[in-house]
């Protein structure tokens, strides 16, 4: 395998740390909430909207549950974990506490965040926890080697698999976040497990993509490392970092740690069936300027003309990472270099985690450091930097994290912000896994909440956002009740029903894809990315 060394880096930074000027954006941060250790601590996931208005996330440790040697840091006295709901005004509470069954048989220790299911429901995975925990080669620990859940906005939650349910845990261990396909299954993939070839340098498996329907029904569809030349190298990849992401022709999307060509991960397209094509390996451009993924990974986000937008975590001209724009076919372009923040200050930050689409068709999203603060959580410099991005790569900052302590305390206002969820009154709700008050996880605080107002307006989303006609689904939005009309692509839905917060519609025959457009008595509010209208 292919090896970047940080001296190699720490050159290519030396050069230059270029912050870009770019048109002004107009914006306003506020920190909204902060954690504690009863509502959890340490929240590692963008929040999901629910069709209640309302946020909701996963947090790795805190809650009322602590087990012994396996959660809760240095002291064991913290909890496995949480499902928590935010309100848009910041109100955090826990609904569900992990480990709150015998041998932790509910899972522990969520790394992943939530997906809205299309019944409204909550899915998500945990990293450790469930019915199995005896695995040879020691995939897991005596916690557990994590599940798939279901949970009510209320708070009721379901087990639908355990990881290593399988021999040798050909279904996968330690999974990613999910996504919502068109068919109403869920998606995702694992970072380990999987039938890899002995000859492979995963030891226990190099990772899946996984299928399960709402009620539980779990497929394999791809193992990674299915393809080893004679020196054990993964040609197709190995250790998926991030979650899906499906594209308007119904394929997913996403990206690998390691394997490929060159050795440093690549991106991938895969059908719902499991037919599996790479399309790109990273630091494939010399001196890695094309950059590499970094765990966690960025996931792909997908624009209107098709092109596909996205971050690494590492490498590039100047050191910390890039963005990128990819066609469907693998043509990659670095629009982008972010600073090296190990070795000096980067006003633009350094390492950029995962993208969120804007209404306005800009990009948006925070490094995991650099800034021109001193040291933070044990980055040399700073606690991060939100930022967007115009489509052909001017790069705005938005805010730099960790203004009131100077960082060396951990930040007031949050440091290692995991990415925006763009609600639908228009605001981004940014989170932060450390950060806020101090008494939680040692070394920084337990987690922040904050909003960037970016001056966009309200807006309407379907989940899922394709179905074929005859499908009834949910379209989230505000101040929905009283709606007159909801059209498809200018095709009128002739059954719906509209609630505050979400309306449920059936999407009309002789639609085609296009726009939804939602008439309610204060106005028309359209979707923020087009519909699909399957065969």
């Amino acid at each position: 395998m292919k090896k970047l060394t940080r001296g190699s880096l720490a050159s290519i930074v030396a050069l230059f740390c270029l912050t870009t000027a770019v048109a002004s954006l107009a914006q306003t941060y506020t920190a909204v909430a902060g954690f504690s250790p009863a509502a959890g601590e340490v929240p590692q996931s963008p929040l999901v909207q629910g069709t209640d208005g309302n946020f909701y996330g996963t947090t790795f440790i805190g809650g009322s549950n602590a087990i012994e040697q396996y959660c809760g840091g240095v002291d064991n006295s913290h909890g496995c974990g949480t499902v928590f709901r935010v309100t848009p005004a910041g109100k955090i509470t826990a609904l569900y506490s992990f480990c709150s069954q015998a041998s932790c048989a509910d899972g522990g220790q969520p790394l992943a965040g939530l997906t809205l299911g299309a019944n409204g429901n909550l899915y998500g995975t945990t990293s450790t926890g469930g019915a199995n925990n005896v695995v040879s080669g020691g995939t897991c620990n005596d916690l557990g080697c994590g599940t798939v859940f279901e949970i009510t906005p209320a708070g009721k939650l379901t087990v639908l698999h355990n990881f290593c349910a399988l021999d040798s845990c050909t279904d996968g261990v330690f999974a990613n976040n999910l996504v919502l396909g068109y068919d109403g299954n869920l998606y995702g993939t694992t970072t380990s497990g999987g039938s890899s070839p002995l000859n492979s340098p995963c030891q226990s498996g190099c990772g899946t993509v996984f299928k399960i329907t709402p009620s539980g029904e779990f497929t394999t569809i791809y193992t990674f490392c299915s393809k080893v030349n004679e020196n054990g190298a993964c040609l197709d990849g190995m250790i998926p970092v991030a979650g899906l992401t499906q594209a308007t022709n119904g394929k997913f999307y996403g990206t690998t740690l390691y394997g490929g060509t060159s050795g440093w991960g690549d991106v991938f397209e895969i059908t719902p069936d499991g037919k599996f094509t790479q399309i790109y390996s990273f630091c494939s451009q010399p001196n890695c300027s094309d950059g590499i993924q970094r765990d966690p990974g960025g996931q792909l986000v997908q624009a209107a003309g098709g092109n596909f937008y996205g971050t690494t975590g590492s490498a590039g001209v100047n050191g910390g990472g890039t963005f990128f724009v990819m066609t469907p076919s693998g043509q990659l372009t670095t629009l982008y270099s972010f600073c090296f923040s190990d070795s000096s200050p980067c006003p633009d930050g350094s390492n950029p985690a995962s993208l969120s689409l804007g209404t306005d068709g800009n990009f948006y999203g925070i490094t995991i450091g650099g800034g021109i603060y001193p040291p933070c959580g044990g980055i040399p410099f700073g606690c991060g930097v939100a930022f967007a991005f115009s489509p052909s790569g001017q790069f705005s900052n938005l805010y730099t994290f960790c203004p009131e302590n100077k960082c060396t305390q951990g930040a007031a206002d949050g440091e290692g912000a995991e990415g925006f969820t763009q609600a639908t009154s228009g605001t981004f709700y940014g989170i932060a896994n450390k950060g806020g008050r101090a008494d939680c996880y040692p070394g920084g605080g337990c987690g922040v909440v904050f909003t960037m107002e970016m001056g966009l307006g309200p807006f309407v989303t379907a989940n899922p956002n394709g179905a074929r006609a005859g499908r009834v689904v949910t379209i989230l939005g505000n101040n929905l009740t009283g709606a007159t009309s909801v059209t498809f692509n200018g095709v009128g839905a002739t059954t719906f029903k509209a609630f505050d917060t979400y309306i449920e519609a059936e999407v009309p025959t002789g639609a085609t894809t296009g726009t939804i457009e939602v008439t309610t008595p204060s106005g028309t509010l359209d979707s923020n990315i087009a519909f699909q209208v399957l065969p």
